[in-house]
């Protein structure tokens, strides 16, 4: 058994730690075997895991290399993001720029207005990021993310409610109707949200990256809506697993220098 770590929330240095807020309270959480979460506030359940299984993809036509790669995975564990705001914003900092540059972007803006929990921080609330001066989002070097990042905080104060009550499917299109939030953030912030990683924009950079490089004998297309065609087609009905442990398999490799040059991840 492995764990997922993609969210930048994640304190890494030792153990990883990760505090996150559920509807009814806020907890600490450790990557550790025993899936024993600290109450930090408030009432009611932990965020719930999902687990991935490779076993679950031996029935699929996956080209050998990719197969190889990722039946090789332990069973990969996921917490899911249970604060729907912080899937949105998290969602929003990683537009357009390198993973590496959304994950220190988002640990900045935590260390500077997060709530300390142990060895790390709950992320900043909606109301939090409405009151920031527009000086702080230039100090962390978020001018940029100020404008889509307050109209998504508007927006989830105003639908809450109604977002939580939605199928994870309507959520998607729901979401998109904000200022600058397009598929890839609305896909992206749900499954982080869910967990289902069907909902997750699988035709992106990050998914093609890491399929060529788990399996560069293949001719796998270039082009974003032919290889999302392909990767339904290839996945049938696990199409949550195969994305999301494509993407594990990624974070475990993404120090590791590519065999060929390529493009960088977003």
């Amino acid at each position: 058994m492995t764990w997922m770590l993609d969210h930048p929330s994640w304190h890494l240095p030792g153990r990883p730690t990760r505090a996150m807020r559920t509807s009814t309270g806020a907890w600490l959480i450790e990557a550790t075997a025993a899936y024993d979460p600290v109450r930090l506030a408030g009432e009611g359940a932990p965020p719930p895991l999902v687990t991935y299984d490779p076993a679950a993809l031996a029935e699929l036509p996956l080209p050998g290399g990719l197969a190889g790669a990722l039946q090789g995975l332990p069973p990969v564990r996921r917490v899911t993001n249970a604060d729907l705001w912080d899937a949105l914003a998290t969602a929003i900092i990683r537009q357009v720029i390198r993973a590496a540059q959304a994950r220190t972007m988002y640990r900045a803006l935590l260390d500077a207005l997060g709530q300390p929990s142990g060895p790390t921080c709950l992320p900043p609330t909606a109301e939090q990021i409405l009151t920031m001066p527009d000086q702080k989002f230039t100090a962390l070097g978020m001018a940029f993310k100020r404008s889509p990042l307050q109209a998504a905080a508007n927006a989830y104060l105003r639908h809450r409610d109604e977002w939580a009550a939605m199928p994870a499917d309507v959520l998607v299109k729901a979401l998109q109707s904000v200022p600058r939030i397009g598929p890839w953030t609305a896909g992206a912030a749900a499954a982080d949200h869910t967990g289902d990683f069907s909902l997750y924009p699988y035709g992106d950079l990050a998914v093609r990256t890491w399929a060529r490089r788990a399996d560069p004998a293949s001719m796998w297309p270039h082009d974003e809506p032919a290889f999302a065609a392909r990767w339904r087609d290839l996945a049938g009905p696990h199409l949550s697993t195969l994305t999301a442990l494509t993407l594990s398999w990624g974070d475990h490799h993404a120090q590791q220098p590519p065999a060929h040059p390529g493009k960088p991840l977003h």
